[in-house]
């Protein structure tokens, strides 16, 4: 298991600052670099890793540290120093607190927690020898097995942030699942969300009255032959947990757009339009930032995250944006070249509270406009009772129910425009210029789910 303490300064951590954190262990602990230098760990004796810290970054997005760890800092820029200490060695938690206490006194910052921060030199006293060394040289990753890397985090939201993003890339490349593990009091954030759904990879709740269960199906789960798996019922179903019960509904409601784009792959391309458009369109502003990671730390630009996605080509790129402070609004795009040109594959979420109105009546117009001018291939739009930070409890949540769908005019021509046009179990649908547009319902109903199932089928059959 590990604890994370971050060091939010004004100013960029320097190698003199840097090296009076790292002096926090005293002279005993060594140092030692990975991941290309990108990481600096403090070491026992015996080299193993006390304290991992990640390179600085600077976070240029307004309202992420309130966000993400619910403790906001001043105005403007603010750079993000991130260690993550191992409690498999007692010294080590308070060892990361010093380190970030010290860059923070230094420079004029806080901490996080603000109970970690100390200035204390922390003298290593436990015998390491007596502990296993961790099989893993990958610093979010606590647990290792053939077929399963167990990431344990005491977060109140667990946010994919840099570590995470490294943890699921390796994972995916070893063909192993993420599996990260968590207090039942913790939430994800809409991006962790997003890489946990389905399987391998799980979110898995520890709690110390009900075990283990998935925090996001609820199905009991046991350690067994080196990965979390659910226990079965006699008839084969998975045990549901106790504690996997729905929350009283708050009022609160998420808009969800899922969004596909494809274009042309041609040296003018630039990616993103058709995202900020949506975000102009239901919350008045473009994006205000963008990262690979959270927190979203680079300033809202298409040309930037183009070059990014033109650079990793023809690998897919997965990317971060987020809205401004005053309305919860975030996304993730996938952007994947096929050898139908470059598609676009996002989720767009929009978080109202008790007395806010979702904009629904705003969908039919952005279709529309998304058909005119960013080559829409589809768009489902669809409504859910959730939380309006849009982070995701260790609860039962609903699922969204549709709203509408639009059907671009490139796909409706490939399925036949006389097809497209009569549905037999749906309503008719609207054109938006070559595009049809689809009412499904005022996302209320979960029929709609069977309306849109009807449309779906019909649209996949040939002839």
């Amino acid at each position: 298991m590990t604890k994370d303490v971050i060091a939010l300064t004004p100013k960029m951590p320097d190698l003199p600052t840097l090296l009076a954190g790292l002096y926090a262990g005293g002279p005993d602990i060594g140092v030692n670099t990975t991941a290309d230098g990108a990481v600096v760990q403090l070491c026992a004796p015996d080299g193993r890793p006390l304290v991992s810290v990640e390179a600085p970054i600077l976070v240029q997005v307004p309202g992420e540290t309130t966000r993400l760890l619910g403790h906001p800092v001043g105005e403007g820029p603010v750079w993000w120093t991130e260690a993550r200490a191992s409690t498999a060695v007692a010294e080590a938690g308070r060892l990361a607190g010093s380190f970030a206490g010290r860059l923070a006194t230094v420079l004029g910052g806080t901490v996080w927690p603000p109970e970690a921060a100390a200035t204390d030199v922390v003298p290593l006293t436990t015998d390491v020898s007596a502990i296993p060394v961790p099989a893993t040289s990958t610093p979010a990753v606590d647990v290792l097995t053939d077929s399963t890397a167990v990431v344990i985090q005491d977060r109140p939201l667990v946010a994919m942030t840099s570590w995470l993003s490294d943890a699921l890339r390796t994972t995916t490349a070893t063909d192993r699942a993420l599996q990260i593990v968590t207090p039942p009091t913790a939430r994800l954030t809409l991006p962790t969300r997003t890489a946990l759904h389905g399987l391998p990879n799980r979110w898995v709740v520890q709690d110390p009255e009900h075990g283990y269960y998935d925090g996001l199906s609820g199905a009991v789960l046991h350690w067994k032959n080196g990965t979390f798996t659910p226990v079965h019922e006699e008839n084969g179903t998975a045990r549901i947990a106790e504690a996997f019960t729905a929350t009283a509904d708050s009022g609160d409601r998420q808009l969800i757009l899922t969004l596909r784009t494809r274009h042309p792959a041609d040296a003018d391309l630039v990616l993103g339009r058709g995202l900020e458009t949506a975000f102009q369109h239901l919350t008045g502003a473009p994006p205000a930032g963008w990262s690979t990671a959270e927190p979203v730390n680079l300033p809202w630009s298409t040309r930037q995250l183009t070059d990014l996605a033109r650079s990793r080509a023809p690998r897919p790129t997965w990317l971060i944006v987020v809205g401004h402070p005053d309305r919860p609004a975030l996304a993730t795009i996938r952007v994947l070249r096929t050898p139908a040109g470059v598609e676009e594959d996002i989720t767009f979420a929009l978080g109202y509270g008790k007395g806010e109105t979702p904009p629904l009546d705003a969908i039919e117009e952005l279709a529309t406009k998304l058909e005119a001018q960013h080559s829409l291939a589809t768009l489902l739009t669809a409504l859910r009772t959730a939380r309006r930070d849009l982070t995701t409890p260790a609860r039962l949540e609903y699922p969204p129910i549709p709203v509408a769908f639009t059907l671009g005019s490139d796909k409706a021509a490939s399925i036949g425009r006389t097809r497209a046009g009569h549905p037999p179990q749906s309503p008719k649908p609207m054109q938006l210029g070559r595009a049809f547009h689809y009412t499904l319902g005022d996302g209320t109903d979960p029929e709609a789910w069977t309306t849109f199932q009807h449309l779906a089928r019909h649209l996949r059959q040939r002839g």
